[in-house]
C-alpha cells in the first residue's frame, strides 16, 4: 500500500535592487531577509528569534538516489555571510544562489502545501516592506515569484514528496516523466519568448511554462546545470532506510493558487499510483526531454507526441488518461494515502481544467497562471497594436509576476481562491500540525533563546552545561500536535523537554 505523503516546496524569487549602480543580488537577498528577521524581533511584533540558524550536519546533496556520488564530492561550503533562517511557521528562510528561498514546513496534504505555499509569498512581501523602510531614499528592493530572467539564467521552484524507500526508482522514472512533461498544460506559469539556447526569442511568442527551456536531461543529479526532468538527489530529511525523497525540479512557481494545487495535488495522487504500481508502460514517452519543449510551445496543447510504443498522443489526452487511471485508483484504493480528503477536490479541478482546455481555455482565467498571463499580453497588444515580439510584452510578462500588491498585473485580475486569506495569514506565524514542523516551530516559539541550531530532522539546545543536545526528528509525522503539543506546554525548560523526550517508550 502507498505511503502516506508528505508534500513541500522550495521557491526561489527573483530579486531586483533598484536605485543603486551594479547592484549584487546576494547582499540584497541577505538584506531583504535580515529586514524581516529583525522586524520580527521588535516588540510586540512575534515571539521568534531571528538568529536560529540552519544545520548544515546533515546535508547531502551530492548523493545519488542510483547509489553512488561524484568523487570528491563533500557536504556544502557553509558560507557564514549568507542568511540562513528558521521560522516559527517551521520554514526555512535563505539566501541560495544570489536569490531569496523560502521553503515550507512539511504539509501532509495538498491544502495544507497551498496555504504555507501563500504564507511564503506573505512573508516576502513583508519582507520587501521591511527592507524598504530600512533602505536609503531612492533605493528600492522588488521581489517577483517567477523562473526566469530573459537573460539565459533560470532559478526554481521545487516541490518535495516523500516516497517509501521500497519504491524503485526504475518505476518512478518510467511512470513519473510522462506526468512532468505533460501537466505544464495546466501548472505552467507562461513565458513571452524562448532563453532556449540556439533559439530566437521572436521564434516563441509564447510558452506554457518558463522552465522547459532549460532541461537537457531526462534523469540526472544537476539542478543548476544539465537540468534532468527527474532529478535523482538522494537526501530523504528522513530515515534513509524507510524513505526517499523525490525532489522535483521540473515545475514553475505560480501565482495561481489553482495551479499551486493542481501541481501538487495530482502529483501526489500520481505516485501514490507508482508506489502500488497501479500504472502501465502503455504512455511512456519516446523522448521526454525534446516533447517537455514542444509541450511549452503548443498552445493548442493537442500537439501529437511520440510514445516508446511507437503512438502518439497529445499532453491533454496523456493527462486524460492519467485523470481516469487516478480515479479508478481512488475508487479502488480511497484516497488516505493520495492527499487525503483533498483528492476529491483535486480531482474535480484536474477534470475541470482538461475539459476547459479542450473547449473553452479562457474560462479558465484567474485559475491557470498561462491562460491569465496570456489573456492579459494579448490584449494589451490588440489594444495598442504591436507586434508579439516586442519587448514591452516581456516587461509585462515580468510584471504579472511582481509580489508587490500595487503594482502586480496577477493581483490586480484577481484569481480563484482556495484558502482563504485569514488562514493564510495563521500560517505565516504557525506551523502545520499534522508533522515534525509543529515541534520544531513551537520549539522556536518558546524557547528561542536555547536553540542554537536547527534542520528538516534535528534541533540543536543549548542547556547551560558544556554539553550542547540534539533531538532527533527523523520520523516526519511524529512530533505533530497530537504528538507533542501537551509535553511542550509542560515543559518550562528545554532541560526537562529534552529528559521528557529521552524517556523510553
Amino acid at each position: 500500500m502507498a505511503l502516506q505523503r508528505i508534500y513541500g516546496t522550495e521557491t526561489e524569487y527573483g530579486i531586483i535592487h533598484r536605485g543603486v549602480n551594479n547592484p549584487n543580488p546576494i547582499g540584497a537577498s541577505s538584506f531583504l531577509i535580515n529586514a524581516y528577521l529583525s522586524q520580527l524581533n521588535e516588540p510586540g511584533r512575534g515571539p521568534s528569534s531571528p538568529r536560529v540558524g540552519w544545520d548544515f550536519i546533515d546535508e547531502t546533496p551530492d548523493l545519488d538516489i542510483r547509489g553512488f556520488a561524484p568523487i570528491g564530492s563533500l557536504p556544502p561550503e557553509i558560507e557564514p555571510n549568507l542568511v540562513n533562517s528558521v521560522l516559527v511557521n517551521g520554514s526555512r528562510y535563505y539566501v541560495d544562489h544570489a536569490h531569496p528561498e523560502l521553503s515550507t514546513p512539511e504539509c501532509l496534504d495538498p491544502i495544507s502545501l497551498l496555504k504555507w505555499d501563500r504564507a511564503g509569498d506573505e512573508i516576502l512581501i513583508r519582507s520587501m516592506r521591511a527592507a524598504n523602510e530600512a533602505l536609503p531614499s531612492g533605493e528600492e528592493l522588488i521581489v517577483y515569484k517567477n523562473n526566469s530572467d530573459g537573460k539565459g539564467n533560470s532559478y526554481g521552484c521545487h516541490e518535495n514528496y516523500l516516497l517509501s524507500r521500497e519504491t524503485p526508482f526504475g518505476r518512478i522514472v518510467q511512470h513519473a516523466t510522462t506526468h512532468f512533461v505533460t501537466r505544464q498544460i495546466y501548472t505552467g506559469a507562461g513565458k513571452v519568448g524562448s532563453e532556449y539556447v540556439g533559439e530566437d526569442r521572436s521564434d516563441v511568442p509564447f510558452q506554457l511554462t518558463q522552465r522547459a527551456d532549460f532541461f537537457e536531461e531526462e534523469v540526472g543529479l544537476e539542478t543548476t546545470l544539465k537540468r534532468p526532468i527527474i532529478n535523482t538527489r538522494d537526501e530523504p530529511h528522513a530515515d534513509p532506510l524507510k524513505y526517499r525523497r523525490l525532489h522535483v525540479i521540473v515545475g514553475d512557481a505560480n501565482l495561481c493558487e489553482v495551479a499551486t494545487f493542481l501541481k501538487v495535488g495530482t502529483t501526489g495522487i500520481i505516485m501514490a499510483l507508482i508506489e502500488d504500481d497501479f500504472l502501465d508502460n502503455q504512455i511512456k514517452i519516446a523522448d521526454p526531454v525534446s516533447a517537455l519543449r514542444k509541450v511549452s510551445r503548443d498552445i493548442s496543447c493537442s500537439e501529437p507526441i511520440l510514445l516508446e510504443n511507437g503512438k502518439t498522443a497529445s499532453a491533454l489526452s496523456l493527462q486524460w488518461e492519467l485523470f481516469e487511471r487516478s480515479q479508478k485508483y481512488l475508487n479502488e484504493f480511497g484516497f488516505e494515502n493520495a492527499g487525503g480528503e483533498s483528492s476529491t477536490t483535486v480531482m474535480e479541478y484536474w477534470e475541470k481544467v482538461l475539459t476547459c482546455l479542450e473547449s473553452k481555455p479562457d474560462d479558465l482565467f484567474g485559475l491557470l497562471d498561462w491562460v491569465t498571463k496570456k489573456k492579459i499580453i494579448d490584449s494589451y497588444r490588440e489594444r495598442h497594436n504591436i507586434q508579439e515580439n516586442d519587448y514591452k510584452l516581456a516587461a509585462l510578462d515580468l510584471q504579472y509576476h511582481d509580489l508587490r500588491p500595487e503594482m502586480s498585473l496577477f493581483a490586480k485580475v484577481g484569481s480563484e481562491i482556495i484558502v482563504p486569506r485569514e488562514e493564510v495569514a495563521l500560517a505565516v506565524e504557525n506551523p502545520p500540525e499534522g508533522t515534525r514542523a509543529y515541534f520544531r516551530g513551537k520549539c522556536l516559539e518558546k524557547w528561542p533563546e536555547k536553540i542554537i541550531v536547527a534542520n528538516w530532522d534535528s534541533i540543536v539546545f543549548e542547556t547551560g552545561t558544556q554539553n550542547l543536545q540534539r533531538i532527533p526528528m527523523t520520523d516526519p509525522f511524529k512530533g505533530s500536535f497530537e504528538h507533542v503539543d501537551e509535553l511542550i506546554n509542560n515543559c518550562e525548560t528545554v532541560i526537562e523537554l529534552i529528559e521528557r523526550v529521552s524517556e523510553p517508550n
